[in-house]
Protein backbone atom coordinates (compact mmCIF):
# COMPACT_ATOMS: atom_id res chain seq x y z
CA UNK A 1 0.00 0.00 0.00
CA UNK A 2 1.63 3.76 -0.85
CA UNK A 3 1.31 6.63 0.72
CA UNK A 4 -1.52 7.75 -1.83
CA UNK A 5 -4.12 4.86 -0.58
CA UNK A 6 -3.09 5.28 2.97
CA UNK A 7 -4.30 8.80 2.93
CA UNK A 8 -7.29 8.41 1.09
CA UNK A 9 -7.92 5.24 3.33
CA UNK A 10 -7.45 7.64 6.49
CA UNK A 11 -9.46 10.36 5.11
CA UNK A 12 -12.58 9.49 3.52
CA UNK A 13 -13.47 11.46 0.44
CA UNK A 14 -17.18 10.79 0.07
CA UNK A 15 -19.32 13.89 0.86
CA UNK A 16 -21.65 12.48 2.95
CA UNK A 17 -19.71 10.45 4.99
CA UNK A 18 -17.30 12.91 5.51
CA UNK A 19 -17.63 14.21 9.42
CA UNK A 20 -16.00 17.74 8.03
CA UNK A 21 -19.11 17.93 5.56
CA UNK A 22 -21.46 18.09 8.19
CA UNK A 23 -19.26 20.12 10.42
CA UNK A 24 -18.88 22.85 7.59
CA UNK A 25 -22.74 22.85 6.79
CA UNK A 26 -23.51 23.41 10.16
CA UNK A 27 -20.59 26.17 10.36
CA UNK A 28 -22.45 27.46 7.19
CA UNK A 29 -25.83 27.60 8.20
CA UNK A 30 -25.23 28.52 11.66
CA UNK A 31 -22.90 31.68 10.00
CA UNK A 32 -25.60 32.71 7.50
CA UNK A 33 -28.64 33.14 10.17
CA UNK A 34 -25.86 34.93 12.53
CA UNK A 35 -25.10 37.76 9.77
CA UNK A 36 -27.92 38.40 8.10
CA UNK A 37 -27.52 40.88 4.85
CA UNK A 38 -23.45 40.96 6.34
CA UNK A 39 -25.30 42.53 9.76
CA UNK A 40 -24.28 40.33 13.04
CA UNK A 41 -27.77 39.72 14.43
CA UNK A 42 -25.91 40.70 17.96
CA UNK A 43 -26.19 44.30 17.02
CA UNK A 44 -29.70 43.88 15.97
CA UNK A 45 -30.52 42.67 19.74
CA UNK A 46 -28.63 45.21 21.00
CA UNK A 47 -29.99 48.19 19.31
CA UNK A 48 -33.63 46.94 20.15
CA UNK A 49 -32.74 46.36 23.83
CA UNK A 50 -30.80 49.32 24.23
CA UNK A 51 -31.54 52.02 21.70
CA UNK A 52 -29.33 55.15 21.70
CA UNK A 53 -26.11 54.85 19.99
CA UNK A 54 -26.46 51.14 19.37
CA UNK A 55 -29.52 52.24 17.12
CA UNK A 56 -27.66 54.72 15.83
CA UNK A 57 -24.75 52.38 15.27
CA UNK A 58 -27.47 50.14 13.26
CA UNK A 59 -28.77 52.61 10.97
CA UNK A 60 -25.00 53.61 9.96
CA UNK A 61 -24.04 49.81 9.23
CA UNK A 62 -27.14 49.10 7.50
CA UNK A 63 -26.91 51.68 5.14
CA UNK A 64 -23.34 50.76 4.18
CA UNK A 65 -24.23 47.55 3.38
CA UNK A 66 -27.72 48.32 1.97
CA UNK A 67 -25.57 50.76 -0.47
CA UNK A 68 -22.47 47.82 -0.75
CA UNK A 69 -25.32 45.20 -1.62
CA UNK A 70 -27.11 47.12 -4.20
CA UNK A 71 -23.88 48.65 -5.60
CA UNK A 72 -22.55 45.49 -6.31
CA UNK A 73 -26.12 44.11 -7.71
CA UNK A 74 -26.15 47.00 -10.39
CA UNK A 75 -22.93 46.58 -11.05
CA UNK A 76 -22.09 43.20 -11.80
CA UNK A 77 -25.57 41.13 -10.79
CA UNK A 78 -26.14 39.76 -14.34
CA UNK A 79 -22.80 38.88 -14.40
CA UNK A 80 -22.86 37.07 -10.71
CA UNK A 81 -26.32 35.65 -11.73
CA UNK A 82 -25.09 33.96 -15.11
CA UNK A 83 -22.43 32.33 -13.32
CA UNK A 84 -24.14 30.99 -10.23
CA UNK A 85 -26.76 29.55 -12.63
CA UNK A 86 -24.18 28.12 -14.75
CA UNK A 87 -22.37 26.67 -11.42
CA UNK A 88 -25.31 25.49 -10.10
CA UNK A 89 -26.71 23.56 -13.00
CA UNK A 90 -23.03 22.01 -13.54
CA UNK A 91 -23.12 20.68 -10.13
CA UNK A 92 -26.95 19.31 -10.41
CA UNK A 93 -25.99 17.77 -13.77
CA UNK A 94 -22.73 16.48 -12.48
CA UNK A 95 -24.43 15.16 -9.23
CA UNK A 96 -27.32 14.26 -9.94
CA UNK A 97 -27.37 12.77 -14.15
CA UNK A 98 -23.81 11.60 -13.59
CA UNK A 99 -23.65 10.46 -10.05
CA UNK A 100 -20.71 12.19 -8.89
CA UNK A 101 -21.07 12.43 -4.88
CA UNK A 102 -18.86 15.03 -4.43
CA UNK A 103 -20.94 17.74 -7.10
CA UNK A 104 -24.63 16.68 -5.04
CA UNK A 105 -22.69 17.72 -1.85
CA UNK A 106 -21.77 21.63 -3.56
CA UNK A 107 -24.97 21.59 -4.86
CA UNK A 108 -26.83 21.06 -1.52
CA UNK A 109 -24.38 23.73 -0.37
CA UNK A 110 -24.73 26.49 -3.06
CA UNK A 111 -28.32 26.33 -4.27
CA UNK A 112 -29.49 27.13 -0.61
CA UNK A 113 -27.28 29.56 0.07
CA UNK A 114 -28.06 31.34 -3.20
CA UNK A 115 -31.74 31.28 -2.06
CA UNK A 116 -30.33 33.22 1.28
CA UNK A 117 -28.63 35.74 -1.24
CA UNK A 118 -31.59 36.54 -2.72
CA UNK A 119 -33.37 37.06 0.71
CA UNK A 120 -30.77 39.33 1.90
CA UNK A 121 -30.74 41.40 -1.30
CA UNK A 122 -34.73 41.58 -1.07
CA UNK A 123 -34.33 42.80 2.47
CA UNK A 124 -31.61 45.59 1.23
CA UNK A 125 -34.66 46.62 -1.54
CA UNK A 126 -36.90 46.67 0.79
CA UNK A 127 -34.88 48.76 3.59
CA UNK A 128 -33.89 51.57 1.00
CA UNK A 129 -37.30 51.91 -0.31
CA UNK A 130 -38.79 52.66 3.24
CA UNK A 131 -36.16 54.28 4.47
CA UNK A 132 -36.58 52.38 7.18
CA UNK A 133 -34.33 53.50 10.83
CA UNK A 134 -34.33 51.76 13.77
CA UNK A 135 -36.87 49.34 14.56
CA UNK A 136 -38.28 49.36 11.32
CA UNK A 137 -34.76 48.13 10.47
CA UNK A 138 -34.51 45.66 13.06
CA UNK A 139 -38.13 43.94 12.33
CA UNK A 140 -36.94 43.89 8.73
CA UNK A 141 -33.54 41.90 9.24
CA UNK A 142 -35.38 39.33 12.16
CA UNK A 143 -38.29 38.42 9.45
CA UNK A 144 -35.27 38.04 7.09
CA UNK A 145 -33.43 35.93 9.49
CA UNK A 146 -36.05 33.95 10.59
CA UNK A 147 -36.67 33.28 6.83
CA UNK A 148 -33.24 32.04 6.61
CA UNK A 149 -33.68 29.75 9.47
CA UNK A 150 -36.49 28.23 7.46
CA UNK A 151 -34.24 28.13 4.67
CA UNK A 152 -31.73 26.37 6.59
CA UNK A 153 -33.69 24.02 8.63
CA UNK A 154 -35.10 22.68 5.32
CA UNK A 155 -31.85 22.84 3.43
CA UNK A 156 -30.50 20.36 6.51
CA UNK A 157 -33.53 18.14 6.66
CA UNK A 158 -32.80 17.90 2.87
CA UNK A 159 -29.25 17.32 3.22
CA UNK A 160 -29.37 14.43 5.89
CA UNK A 161 -31.96 12.70 3.72
CA UNK A 162 -30.48 12.59 0.77
CA UNK A 163 -27.03 11.55 2.63
CA UNK A 164 -27.99 8.91 4.45
CA UNK A 165 -29.56 7.49 1.05
CA UNK A 166 -26.35 7.78 -0.80
CA UNK A 167 -24.64 6.26 2.54
CA UNK A 168 -27.07 3.79 2.87
CA UNK A 169 -27.35 2.44 -1.12
CA UNK A 170 -23.16 3.09 -1.90
CA UNK A 171 -22.42 1.38 1.68
CA UNK A 172 -24.46 -1.35 0.75
CA UNK A 173 -22.55 -2.35 -2.23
Amino acid sequence: MDWYDSIFEMIDMRSFSNLWFWIGLAVMWSTASHWVMGIPFDMVTRARRLGGQAEHDLNDITRINVNRLLYITDISGLWILAIGCFFLSGMAMLGFFYGIEFAQALFLLGFPMSVVGLVNLATAHKIRAQGAQGRDIARHLNRSRIIIQVIGMISIFVTALWGMYQNLSIGAL
